[in-house]
């Protein structure tokens, strides 16, 4: 890392709810977040909106008769977005940048919008501009007030930490002092449940712990999805408000096999986990926050290239889709949410059925994993204050 980057601000609104000590809260218990919801005739396993925070988005989407059009990717995303800079003490005028990611972008809106035309053969004004990728960040940025530069992408999963990494460029560059970054998503449709069934990925059976993730020897795939948004401010520089520090940043793509497998030994985390670690010593990282899906393949890939980077000292484990499900595009940045929270409190949150499950002693360094379909790996490393 050449320039120093602080986290000076983080926000979400997730299954576990959204403020800070609610969130922290709910990161203490052995409970997951995760309840069988209907969609049409079949139900699935999901993990949302709790009901107050859901209330909070309707609120938002009453407030502007601009807002009411708007797709939950887009207030989700708002939301945190007012959060994290109001935490941060920035404003409008400050033209600070936002990068805003999403996987799957406006679903319910989409789905909504060609169902209609499927009735009438003609669609809505607004299907179009309401449905557009671009429009989370633009939308946010014209909520927030500000000037700086406005960027929206999709890189599937690992979508929130490219759009940290795409921050932190633009810092270095000198282009922008301040960025705020993010990942938004709200998949819970029926269009997009069934799209994860049809992958045989997706969880059937609702136990005492629905989503799976990083128990190598579950016997069928796991993954359930859930919604949410979650926001960082970075910074240039150390900055004495700062929650954590960005050490170190990596990536990699692995050449596809499929459309979206990666390899046995998950060559694209060793590559980006090497990359954010730099001179940094193996041993002196304590816990990995890792992507870790709650798929017999996902999980067990990553893992054995934790094996191959870290040898025989593999750091503490852990990961949060068995709490709240995997929010895609949005997955990254929650997971970020959780290693500053660790980092902070000096607690190790771990995974309840995991058996012997390592807990670090205290906690000074931090790495954050996150892959998309086909390979696009990122890791970041991160420090204590």
């Amino acid at each position: 890392m050449k320039t120093p980057i602080s986290i000076t601000a983080i926000a979400s609104i997730s299954p576990l709810g959204k403020s800070a000590e609610e969130i922290w809260k709910h990161y203490q218990n052995n409970q997951h977040y995760i309840t069988e919801k209907v969609f049409g005739n079949s139900s699935a396993l999901v993990a949302e909106l709790p009901t107050e925070a859901r209330l909070e988005i309707e609120t938002l989407r009453n407030s502007d008769n601009k807002y009411k059009s708007l797709d939950n990717t887009v207030l989700y995303a708002m939301y945190a977005s007012r959060q994290a800079i109001k935490q941060a003490g920035w404003n409008g005028s400050d033209n600070f940048g936002i990068n805003i990611g999403s996987s799957r972008g406006a679903t319910q809106l989409f789905e909504a919008y060609y169902d209609d035309f499927l009735k009438n053969n003609s669609t809505q004004t607004l299907s179009s501009p309401t449905t557009t990728l671009g429009n989370i960040s633009s939308w946010v940025a014209h909520d927030l007030q500000t000037e700086g530069p406005e960027i929206s992408h999709s890189i599937t999963c690992s979508t929130a930490l490219h759009a940290l990494l795409n921050g932190i460029a633009w810092i270095n560059s000198g282009m922008c002092q301040k960025f705020l970054v993010g990942g938004s998503e709200a998949p819970l449709t029926p269009f997009t449940i069934a799209q994860m069934q049809a992958l045989k990925i997706y969880a059937r059976e609702n136990n005492t712990f629905p989503c799976r993730a990083l128990d190598l020897d579950k016997k069928q795939n796991t993954m359930v999805l859930g919604e949410g948004a979650s926001m960082l401010c970075l910074e240039a520089g150390k900055k004495d408000n700062a929650l954590a520090f960005v050490s170190g940043i990596g990536y990699a793509t692995e050449i596809l096999e499929h459309n979206i497998s990666i390899s046995s030994d998950a060559k694209c985390f060793q590559k980006s986990m090497r990359m954010a670690l730099g001179d940094t010593n193996t041993d002196d990282v304590d816990v990995i926050v890792m992507h870790a899906p709650g798929t017999i393949k996902g999980d067990l890939s990553e893992c054995n290239a934790i094996d191959t980077v870290f040898k025989n000292n593999r750091p503490a484990l852990t990961s949060n889709k068995w709490k709240i499900g995997h929010t895609f595009g949005a997955s990254g940045s929650l997971s970020i949410e959780l290693a500053v929270f660790m980092l902070q409190h000096q607690e190790f949150v771990g995974i309840p059925y995991i058996k012997n499950q390592k807990a670090p002693n205290t906690i000074k360094r931090i790495m954050v994993n996150a892959v998309g379909f086909g390979g696009n790996a990122v890791s970041i490393l991160l420090n204590k204050i």
